[in-house]
């Protein structure tokens, strides 16, 4: 049944939104995002695995400064990133949609960094996956 009273329906949303909380005093930390694929030379030379340049994995790097991976949360939805700690909150649209239950997280003491590695979901999965 829908709500009359609503000013969006939940399809009008975009995916992350209910986590933002401008009052969280919380600070954003550095990140970088790098975009990969797996090619060889015959891809790169001879196009012979018929791989485009589209990007079959997204690497999100995030520093956290005074942080155990105990402290960590992670959540993962098809196109948005919510990771909390006590110090630090990060509510990351991600450049494309992923496999949300396919990732891996690893945590570097010794960088205080934490590297999510997210497969990517794309319309040419079924080339490049061969």
């Amino acid at each position: 049944m829908k709500n009359c009273k609503a000013i969006w329906s939940e399809e009008e949303v975009a995916e992350g939104a209910h986590y933002d909380d401008v009052v969280d005093p919380r600070p954003q930390p550095e990140y970088e995002i790098i975009l990969k694929q797996n090619v060889g030379t015959e891809d790169l030379f001879l196009g012979l695995s018929r791989k485009n340049p589209s990007s079959m994995c997204c690497e999100v790097k995030i520093k956290l400064p005074d942080t155990k991976a105990t402290d960590v949360f992670l959540d993962l939805k098809e196109t948005f990133l919510d990771l909390r700690t006590p110090k630090y909150k990060l509510g990351l649209h991600l450049p494309h949609p992923i496999h949300s239950q396919e990732g891996k997280a690893q945590f570097f003491s010794e960088k205080q960094e934490l590297k999510v590695t997210l497969l990517m979901k794309r319309p040419t999965d079924f080339i490049n996956m061969q």
